[in-house]
């Protein structure tokens, strides 16, 4: 390209579109994905003159058109979405061909017919966000078109994008109304009576009330707040080492995706003296609060923290740091890092226990929720059928909630998985459904986000469309569990076991206190498999298999390890167990549909499993 200070610029509607899955299509049925591209190619060149736009480019599966108004623009990509939704309908769901669009109204620098310059990148980063069969919007594009188009949009907030140094603010265009997108009603007050209810209700309503005050998508979220930590032997107004610790802590808290966090702002009403749980949660709507103290004798400081429960008042947790006086930051970093490795844990199983004690017909959607997970990983026939018909109840109360589709699409897998599935391709449509409806719901849900990348790597094989789930499932929450442990095994599928032992021992190390430490283990043993590294494989598939006997998943990559080691009458018993959980495993089946990328991986894990005795 010439110089782009010589060249002309021009404001420009940018449509950039690419189609979702790309990569697994063509290994599918390559000539059958050539030719449908062609034919969609055609349909969206044709709608994008009607709508008086021009194609700049269509390299591989990418398009990019230039429209002079951003109305022409957003009606064109509506129309794209519609019309190839219809061809779509007509094919299976694993050879539909979905489209993404993503709108920028921005400055291009002009090169002939060719178009360059941040506008262009912008509206290429914005394709990358939407959903398949989905539009997103740059702020810039939506300010132009408020009013003037029968549509109705979701914020979805501000986003680093790459090689653009600000963020845009970004919009989801929702193409048809469904249950979950309906804006939640916005009560008339939100002032509680302060007579004529009883004690117990009056508490409830203080609750609900604080409740409303939250965002929508954390509403499910138990709730929990920093006090100010109380700071021995320091003269009044010099506390600043116990905010700080405060400030850290709240940030770490903040960073887990299954908790909604108070802000300190909100607490510091309770600095000093003796502080009432009771009081703490009514007045700020928490559920939970951890609180502190610290302590120095000459160089040598001790920080202790608790969690508490507000409600029975119980201690759930308790840690204490020492040090140096000299080495303050290095405690504040330990303090918080511990803190994020132990509370979110206790916190879950208190959950849990919390809704296994509720009658059912006093349970809301995240009871529910829990209600099922607690099912799902037993692997029990039984109590698993249970545990999908919980993520339904949870869904039939709040259809906008987006973990329980993330989970039943999981469900689906699972029972895919351990052999039960007396309809597969019933199954298979199941999963990718549930998956894009969870991300519908909420872009922005780390959980939904990796559950949904899990399934595109291991069942539908779009390692592509995987990976960029996983990237922005990390972005929406750096330590989320889910979306590390659940994108290790895709990068063992691609080959790449180094990266994926990373992501599971860094998922270790954000919970080793976690209830489906199984599914870690598995990850890890998995990842040492790919790398060749049969032992030490073996090593963490056995303690997955002492953790969860049932999870097929760990006693197929045991097995698999212990027979690449040598180790042959060791596997035999494993592989019994796995017959006995799945008795129609057969070895030639399972491995044409894993998803291991490259070949001769397949024919190695399939020589290993029947050198084990398993059968073919």
């Amino acid at each position: 390209m010439a110089n782009s200070e010589r060249l002309p610029r021009r404001l420009s509607a940018l449509l950039s579109a690419d189609i979702e899955g790309y990569s697994r299509l063509m290994g599918a049925d390559e000539v059958g994905t050539v030719r449908r591209l062609t034919a969609y190619r055609e349909l969206v060149a044709n709608l994008v003159r009607d709508h008086r736009g021009r194609v700049v480019d269509s390299p591989g599966d990418n398009v990019l058109a230039e429209f002079g108004s951003v109305v022409d623009a957003v009606e064109c990509a509506v129309q794209i979405q519609l019309g190839l939704r219809a061809r779509n309908a007509k094919l299976p769901l694993v050879r539909r061909m979905q489209f993404r669009i993503g709108i920028n109204l921005g400055d291009v620098i002009v090169d002939g017919e060719r178009l360059y310059g941040d506008g262009v990148n912008i509206a290429a980063r914005l394709e990358r966000l939407a959903h398949a069969g989905g539009i997103c919007l740059s702020g810039t594009s939506f300010d132009q078109i408020v009013g003037k188009l029968p549509y109705r949009y979701e914020p979805l907030g501000e986003h680093t994008v790459k090689n653009i140094d600000r963020p845009v603010r970004v919009y989801r265009l929702v193409l048809e109304d469904r249950p979950g997108d309906q804006p939640a009603a916005v009560l008339p007050s939100n002032r509680v009576p302060a007579r004529g209810l009883p004690r117990e209700a009056r508490e409830a309503s203080r609750r609900a009330a604080a409740s409303l005050s939250r965002p929508a998508s954390t509403r499910h979220l138990p709730s929990i707040a920093v006090l100010p930590f109380r700071e021995y032997e320091v003269p009044d107004g010099q506390s600043y080492f116990a905010d700080g610790i405060v400030e850290d802590v709240v940030g770490a808290l903040a960073s887990l995706p299954d908790l909604f966090v108070v802000s300190r702002n909100s607490t510091l009403g309770f600095r000093g003296g003796v502080v009432d749980l009771a009081s703490v949660g009514r007045k700020l709507g928490v559920r939970y609060v951890v609180s502190g103290s610290v302590r120095r004798s000459g160089q040598r400081i001790r920080i202790t923290d608790e969690l508490c429960d507000t409600e029975t008042r119980a201690v759930l947790w308790t840690d204490r740091v020492d040090g140096r006086v000299d080495d303050l930051f290095a405690l504040q970093d330990r303090l918080s890092e511990r803190i994020v490795t132990s509370i979110a844990p206790h916190v879950r199983q208190a959950e849990m226990r919390r809704a296994l004690r509720k009658r059912p017909d006093s349970l809301d959607a995240y009871d529910f929720v829990l209600r099922g997970l607690d099912l799902l990983y037993r692997l029990e026939k039984d109590e698993f059928g249970r545990a999908r018909d919980m993520f339904q109840r949870a869904i039939d109360l709040d259809p906008g909630y987006a973990a329980p589709y993330a989970l039943s699409s999981i469900w689906h897998s699972i029972r895919v998985g351990q052999g039960w599935s007396d309809d597969p391709p019933r199954d298979y449509d199941a999963i990718a459904r549930l998956a894009n409806a969870a991300i519908d719901r909420d872009p922005f849900d780390a959980r939904a986000l990796a559950l949904c990348g899990h399934v595109r790597a291991l069942r539908l094989h779009d390692f592509d469309g995987a990976f960029s789930l996983f990237d922005r499932a990390v972005s929406a929450s750096p330590n989320s569990i889910d979306a590390w442990v659940r994108s290790s095994p895709a990068y063992s599928y691609v080959g790449d076991g180094t990266e994926a032992r990373r992501r599971a021992e860094h998922a270790l190390t954000l919970s080793p206190f976690d209830p489906h430490l199984f599914y870690i283990h598995t990850a890890i043993a998995l990842a040492r498999y790919t790398m060749g590294e049969f032992e030490e494989a073996a090593a963490w598939g056995r303690r997955a298999m002492a953790q969860n006997p049932r999870f097929t998943p760990a006693l197929r990559i045991l097995t698999a390890s212990l027979a690449a080691a040598g180790r042959i009458e060791e596997a035999k018993p494993v592989g019994r167990a796995l017959l006995e959980i799945e008795p129609a495993f057969r070895v030639e089946l399972f491995c044409r549909s894993y998803a291991y990328r490259e070949r001769h991986r397949l024919e190695s894990l399939a020589r290993h499993l029947r050198a084990a005795g398993l059968p073919d």
